[in-house]
């Protein structure tokens, strides 16, 4: 039976803050939308890529969770995500999520054993030095995630080498403050050290490449007041597999943050060809709930 990804968010929260004792579960301090929202990997950044901010609002001494669905629907393929993550004092973030690419038309061309691939992913984020607004430095923070890929059958006929990996990413985010014709600027920018084919659900390496690469992803969002930010992202990716060429992905988003409790991004996601299937470009869909 398949239960709706936002039950599963839900149930996965729950148990973590079952097995959590917080000191003071945050509420004050940060700024709204500053804990970015849940990305498809399962750590807080934009929808395709993670920031250099530690999720929920929790400064020193203080315990956040947050809890997250994602919904991508693309002419050929839809995408679903679960993700929860657990934070302690603005500094170190553990997540974790669950995605679900149904196959459809790929599926029903090539006539695959399976209708879907999934994937696990869990992450840990350090922030190493700086802060968002505050210090002279920006915020950098260095991610570490390791990615299970569930169904290795199709992946490892189209000449993926594996079906796990770990990968790094060291990410660089700052806020200016009135810096776009008066409203806040954030800009990000990192390098991902990964060899996952669209993003691990294909495997990791290939035929033709099986070396992790060194690849840049980056985003730009203007917060048009307290509650409302836009913004775009990029990802590069990498190109391990003779059977079909890897797009880099970018997305133009809104997101909309009426509190510190809860927030929703949507976009117009622009993800290029995946596996043969040309011009996969759809509606990205995110609810994140956290305290």
């Amino acid at each position: 039976m398949r239960y709706p990804i936002a039950c599963f968010s839900s149930c996965l929260l729950g148990c973590l803050l079952g097995t959590v004792t917080p000191q003071v579960v945050a509420d004050n301090g940060r700024l709204v939308a500053t804990g970015g929202a849940g990305s498809i990997e399962g750590s807080a950044g934009g929808g395709i890529i993670p920031w250099a901010v530690i999720s929920g609002y929790g400064e020193e001494g203080e315990w956040g969770a947050t809890a997250s669905a994602t919904h991508v629907t693309l002419p050929d393929y839809t995408l679903d995500v679960a993700g929860v993550t657990v934070s302690y004092g603005n500094r170190i973030e553990f997540s974790y999520a669950h995605q679900r690419l149904d196959l459809g038309t790929l599926q029903r061309d090539l006539s695959l054993p399976e209708d879907n691939l999934t994937q696990d992913v869990l992450g840990v984020k350090v922030r190493l030095f700086g802060d968002l607004i505050f210090d002279d430095l920006p915020q950098v923070s260095l991610g570490v995630q390791y990615k299970h890929q569930n169904d290795f059958l199709i992946p490892s006929l189209i000449g993926a080498k594996r079906d796990a990996d770990v990968e790094g990413y060291l990410t660089a985010s700052r806020l200016f403050m009135g810096a776009a014709f008066g409203y806040n600027l954030l800009l990000n920018g990192g390098v991902r050290y990964s060899r996952a084919n669209e993003t691990g659900l294909l495997g990791f390496g290939g035929d033709r490449r099986d070396r992790r690469s060194l690849l840049k992803e980056g985003s730009v969002a203007v917060l048009l007041n307290p509650n409302w930010a836009v913004g775009v992202e990029y990802r590069e990716k990498p190109d391990n597999l003779s059977f079909a060429g890897e797009s880099d992905w970018a997305d133009v988003f809104v997101g909309w943050f009426p509190n510190k409790h809860f927030s929703v991004v949507a976009a117009y996601a622009r993800l290029g060809d995946i596996a043969t299937l040309k011009d996969q470009n759809g509606v990205y869909l995110s609810l994140q709930g956290g305290f």
